[in-house]
């Protein structure tokens, strides 16, 4: 089959399209032909790589997939050929405390497609059949994928780790990337009040589309400032900040005395310095987040099927040309998700 892979960690000219070899099914597993796979800012970290990130080369990454059983496992049970299906991303591969405490993605043993294991940047997908959803009549390949682990992150960042709570106010930085454009629409279905910062006018319009109460272009004005001014020199009780280095310190400043930062990325980079001052003397608290359950991700399809919460899709580009798309994404072109097709 066909794929977009790496043979070894780095930039962007590590990756190749061509052929791999074709999965085989566990019995407890389908194979998928993929009609569509979203990018994610994982698949680059994945691709550059970090200490301790063992993978079996070739590697390629996906861990947004939708499309139709074209094979089962033995012993697999209430799926048959010609589904059409996404995989929860999340994939469970032991029983241990966290996983009966319903922390699943705390798990040492939790893998995540594209990342742990081959994803779905390819022709076919091998996934437990567990993982499996049913996409509705109603809703097409590309919608179907592209909200699935972003709309999982920002779930659990938001309502299980960020605890939000109704008529509280959420201070989204960024507004580009899946996971915060997710995080707008899910804060705002819980009743929150929300500021985005965006980096330019045409997506600080479309972050006010997707329901922000007050977006700010940060190339036109001090963000932070800007946003403590607005709340009544009060700052917010609860800042999504998956920016990391650039932006954390401004984050810690305009969070409310007792407020929460909530981080689940990095992508301007994982290191940076703290004022530890910031922390004890108002009182704050960086909560570390990352993915979800399996019944978060049920609970949140069941969203995007109604209609409650919407995909956002920036453009669909073919699989072939995948490198295009990571260099959209690093550069921060786009406003939502870009799908891949093979």
């Amino acid at each position: 089959m066909k794929a977009l892979f790496f043979k070894q960690h780095g930039d962007l000219d590590v990756l190749r399209y061509g052929d791999v070899p074709d999965p085989v099914p566990g019995p407890d597993e389908v194979i998928v032909r993929v009609k569509a796979c979203a990018t994610n800012h994982l698949d680059i970290w994945v691709r550059r790589g970090w200490p301790g990130l063992n993978l079996e080369m070739p590697h390629w990454c996906g861990a947004d997939v939708a499309g139709d059983i074209v094979e089962v496992g033995d012993a697999v049970s209430g799926w048959k050929t010609g589904q059409r299906v996404i995989a929860d991303p999340g994939v469970n591969t032991r029983i241990d405390p966290y996983m009966r405490r319903g922390e699943a993605s705390m798990s040492p043993g939790y893998r995540i497609l594209g990342e742990h294991l081959r994803g779905g940047a390819a022709e076919f997908l091998c996934v437990p059949a567990d993982n499996l959803a049913a996409i509705p009549d109603n809703v097409d390949y590309a919608e179907a994928a592209a909200p699935l682990l972003v709309s999982l992150t920002a779930w659990r960042m938001l309502i299980h780790r960020g605890r939000l709570k109704p008529a509280e106010t959420v201070l989204v930085v960024g507004a580009g990337g899946g996971v915060n454009s997710m995080a707008i629409q899910i804060a705002k279905l819980a009743g929150a009040f929300v500021y985005v910062v965006a980096g330019s006018k045409e997506k600080a319009e479309k972050a006010m589309a997707l329901g922000a109460d007050v977006a700010i272009d940060r190339t036109e004005t001090d963000w932070s400032k800007e946003v403590y001014r607005l709340s009544g020199n009060n700052g917010v009780d609860l800042v999504v900040d998956n920016v990391g280095k650039a932006t954390l310190q401004k984050s810690m400043a305009v969070v409310a005395r007792g407020g929460r930062i909530v981080i689940v990325g990095n992508t301007s980079g994982p290191l940076t310095e703290i004022d530890v001052r910031y922390i004890f003397g108002k009182q704050i608290s960086l909560i570390g987040s990352t993915m979800g359950t399996h019944q978060d991700f049920l609970d949140v399809i069941a969203m995007l099927w109604t209609e409650k919460l919407k995909p956002v899709v920036d453009r669909i580009i073919p699989l072939k040309d995948g490198r295009r798309a990571y260099r959209m994404m690093e550069s921060g072109e786009q406003f939502g998700k870009i799908v891949l097709t093979p």
